[in-house]
């Protein structure tokens, strides 16, 4: 624990502290407001829980709030850079370490990848309309049609570039980009309020009535283990409908990541985190309650549903609002996927378990320049030959698996280390990461059995170079072995 927070002191592995608690919560709202709140709304409340979405996005913000919780304590308690990761590699070791970061890196460049080509996919319709198309080539892979998408690879390439030359620039460019997010939202809010029809919210709870089964790695894990056949509306269509809009609050925990260029990060990494989670909590919800009093949920369309539902109304202009407040948003979250990963991987290099050459911080910027432009340049290239309707499933067990682990660990480290100071602590303990844990479980089981092969199949590659590379070079297995040496 002692030497996680020493390394962080070396004078070329050194990050500039820049960040206040403001910036951690405008970074939060950042990346968990999304394309997700005009259209996994609507979509969840036509499909699982009618006007009842509102209370899914209840649960499923308690649930990220139990996570939170224990993020908060250990970002207090060890304000390094690598969130999930460093805190695993303080409380449990090395080889849990490796696994969570593996597998948050691929969790964040999948993300920003699939991000930056919906973004470029808002871009070109706003281009269209003013005249402007890009040759078909250049538009990305789409129907089985290959291209390349230069505006999704221009994307990753600049906000790179913005990451590198400082984080105060970047938080500055992300708090320009979550105000006109916010703001656009809000503006949605209040105009959507006066179109409510109150018979529209009835019946709040649609009549429960089972789902069609999936079969084969298509279905959910917990049907093919247990014979379960979740339902849609009703009471339990609440739960079903939380475990998918649990992952438009993915993202919160990538604050954790950035206690390390924090002033503060004691006081400042909580309020951060907490602060965003509610926020977005109180958005979300708001914005479901709008959308199922505009339109009846059982009419609401699947692709758009908020956007629809003012041009239904009669009301196009909103709707072309909606559509520049989805491609906005999405430059900020693409953004801090990018920031995020690259902390990660900064991280597990400083430690020696990716080559040290990315652990260097530049010497005026004081960013992860080399890990940044490293990751910007792979997940560039990606994206420009990512076909979006091939990962428009993103592999969030990893996320999941994370809140597992920070949960368990705050529970070993209380026992373990009841010295160390917490500005921070984790109320209830163990209570609240033993929920934590069963909740993320529950929602790890409702994912698709493919999930879980291809998570698998990454861990496997994992181990491998772990096993061949980074057990060898790692500083702690390094230092473990130089008395025996001696």
């Amino acid at each position: 624990m002692e030497q996680s927070i020493l390394d962080t002191e070396e004078p070329e592995h050194t990050l500039k502290k820049s960040l206040s608690a403001l910036d951690l919560t405008v970074f939060g709202v950042g990346v968990v407001i999304g394309t997700g709140i005009f259209v996994l709304t609507g979509k969840i409340a036509k499909e699982q829980a009618g006007p009842a979405v509102a209370l899914a996005f209840v649960v499923a913000g308690v649930v990220c709030a139990l996570a939170a919780l224990c993020y908060a304590e250990f970002a207090s308690t060890v304000p390094v850079a690598g969130s999930a990761y460093t805190f695993s590699y303080a409380s449990l070791g090395e080889l849990p370490a490796w696994i969570i970061g593996w597998d948050l890196i691929l969790e964040l460049a999948l993300g920003c990848a699939v991000v930056a080509v919906g973004w470029s996919g808002y871009m070109r319709e706003l281009l269209g309309s003013g005249g402007w198309a890009l040759p078909t080539i250049l538009s990305g892979t789409h129907e089985g049609r290959f291209g390349f998408d230069l505006l999704a690879c221009i994307l990753v390439l600049v906000l790179t570039g913005i990451l590198v030359l400082g984080m105060k620039l970047s938080s500055r460019v992300t708090a320009v980009v979550v105000g006109i997010k916010v703001t656009v939202v809000l503006l949605v809010i209040i105009a959507g309020a006066f179109m409510i029809t109150g018979a529209n919210y009835h019946p709040f709870i649609p009549p429960s009535r089972p789902s069609a089964a999936g079969g084969g790695l298509s279905a959910p894990l917990a049907e093919l283990m247990f014979g379960f056949t979740p339902t849609t509306f009703g009471v339990m269509g609440i739960f079903a409908a939380a475990a998918v809009v649990f992952f438009a609050f993915i993202g919160f925990d990538i604050v954790a990541t950035a206690a390390e260029e924090t002033r503060n990060p004691q006081r400042d990494v909580p309020r951060g985190i907490l602060g965003s989670l509610a926020i977005c909590t109180v958005l979300y919800v708001a914005v479901s309650i709008v959308v199922t009093g505009m339109e009846k949920y059982s009419k609401l369309s699947t692709d758009a549903p908020l956007a629809d539902a003012f041009k239904v109304l009669g009301h196009p202009f909103f709707a072309d609002v909606i559509s520049f407040g989805a491609a906005v948003g999405l430059t900020s979250v693409c953004m801090i996927l990018l920031l995020g990963q690259s902390r990660v991987f900064f991280a597990m290099s400083r430690d020696g378990l990716l080559p040290r050459v990315f652990s260097r911080a530049h010497p005026r910027y004081g960013t992860p320049y080399r890990s940044t432009i490293a990751l910007g340049v792979v997940v560039a290239i990606a994206s420009g030959f990512t076909s979006i309707d091939v990962l428009a499933e993103l592999v969030n067990i990893g996320t999941l698996f994370a809140f597992v682990v920070v949960a368990v660990g705050v529970i070993i480290l209380r026992r373990s280390r009841p010295d160390l100071p917490r500005a921070f602590r984790t109320p209830w303990v163990p209570v609240v990461p033993v929920l934590s844990v069963l909740a993320s479980v529950w929602l790890m089981l409702n994912l698709p059995a493919e999930t879980w092969v291809r998570f698998g199949i990454w861990m496997v590659v994992g181990f491998v170079i772990y096993f061949l590379y980074g057990r060898s070079h790692s500083r702690l297995g390094l230092r473990n072995r130089r008395p025996t040496e001696d």
